[in-house]
């Protein structure tokens, strides 16, 4: 039972799924921060201190509106910019052949045999 738990566990899959999470997690505080300082700077050009948080114009809360819609243009203008955009150059070199040529006969053969000999599952 325990030995299930513990290939559930560290399939690549969930383990890189994982890591996901965690890098997301951590560029979401960047990204928050980056709003911040967004959301400061239209502070500075209005020329108020004008939080959009507590802004209520006839007691709709439509600050806290505002204040997630730039939240969500930034994030989304971030993702597009840097995650995006270099991963569509990536393909489109991809696709004109740029890549790397794959290994040869060879190597493939002497890596699936690595793997063979480095697999605990062995049977010699």
């Amino acid at each position: 039972m325990l030995k299930g738990f513990k290939e559930f566990i560290m399939r690549g899959n969930l383990v890189e799924l994982a890591v996901a999470f965690i890098m997301a997690t951590a560029f979401a505080l960047v990204v928050t921060s980056f709003v911040n300082v967004i959301l400061s700077l239209i502070t500075l050009l209005t020329g108020d201190s004008f939080n959009f948080n507590t802004w209520k114009p006839g007691g709709i809360p439509l600050g806290a509106f505002i204040t997630a819609l730039i939240s969500f243009l930034v994030i989304a203008l971030v993702v597009y910019f840097f995650v995006v955009v270099p991963y569509n150059r990536l393909q489109a070199r991809r696709a004109r052949g740029e890549e790397p040529a794959p290994p040869s006969e060879e190597v493939t053969l002497l890596t699936e045999i690595r793997d063979l000999l480095a697999s605990p599952n062995r049977h010699i």
